[in-house]
């Protein structure tokens, strides 16, 4: 009887005004001015103050903010925070890979000049469904330079910060005590605080995805990658934009 009742209930429409009303949207213009505002602000402070604490955990910050948004479409969480960086040559960290010659989702320097890096994700959402087709794209320059400038002496200073001297940490990106995400509700929260401190709302990182796919298919779309190759990068399909991101209520976003 109460399933009954709740399919008649009328579905509220979840349309991007509604849901900036609420504080949990923002456009795609304000997100990429926030993010590339925060990637400016940290190469300044790098420069005129020097490799910090301080100075080398926004440029993190900066970096993994333009990794979910901005220079590329939003990658998978569960990919970023999984990411290795080009120092590490150990085995595949994913804990149920059973290929030996696999090494998981990687950040790789393809060229130091011309500066070109890479990215390979074997471990994502539908390798199964892919047939364990790996997602790989090359990060577009900009971003490279960013990334490229934190592996080098601003991440060395964080890991000295939290006495993981050297490579002790593998992955990219790591939380405020030198570890990497230990789950994507730990990511999720740390992106709201930082996207808060920024002039933001406290948007979960996830909610990217729609704001990108709506900002596609909008008349106003900006010019960028096929959505075939975006689809890829975000780990689906363009036919899956229209069942999960057709901005119509879904449970997700409640």
């Amino acid at each position: 009887m109460h399933m009954q009742v709740a399919d008649q209930l009328p579905r509220p429409s979840k349309d991007p005004k509604g849901l900036a009303d609420i504080g949990k949207w923002m456009c795609a213009a304000d997100l990429v001015h926030t993010i590339h505002g925060a990637e400016q602000q940290s190469q300044a402070q790098m420069q005129q103050q020097g490799v910090t604490v301080e100075t080398s955990r926004d440029m993190h910050d900066a970096a993994l903010a333009a990794m979910i948004f901005s220079h590329l479409p939003p990658v998978r969480l569960s990919c970023i925070r999984s990411l290795v960086g080009p120092a590490y040559l150990g085995p595949c960290l994913h804990p149920d890979c059973k290929e030996p010659s696999c090494e998981g989702n990687r950040l790789s320097i393809m060229s130091e000049s011309p500066l070109l890096m890479r990215i390979s994700l074997p471990h994502h959402k539908n390798a199964r469904k892919w047939g364990k087709a790996v997602i790989e794209f090359d990060v577009p320059s900009d971003l490279a330079q960013l990334l490229h400038t934190y592996l080098g002496a601003p991440r060395k200073a964080l890991l000295e910060h939290h006495l993981l001297i050297g490579d002790a940490c593998p992955y990219v990106f790591m939380d405020m005590h030198g570890r990497g995400f230990v789950a994507a509700a730990v990511l999720t929260l740390y992106w709201q605080k930082w996207l808060v401190s920024g002039g933001g709302v406290p948007m979960n990182p996830s909610m990217c995805r729609q704001v990108f796919v709506d900002e596609r298919q909008s008349d106003s779309a900006t010019a960028g990658p096929s959505n075939q190759g975006a689809a890829m990068v975000m780990g689906h399909s363009v036919k899956q934009w229209d069942k999960w991101y057709d901005m119509q209520y879904h449970p997700r976003l409640a």
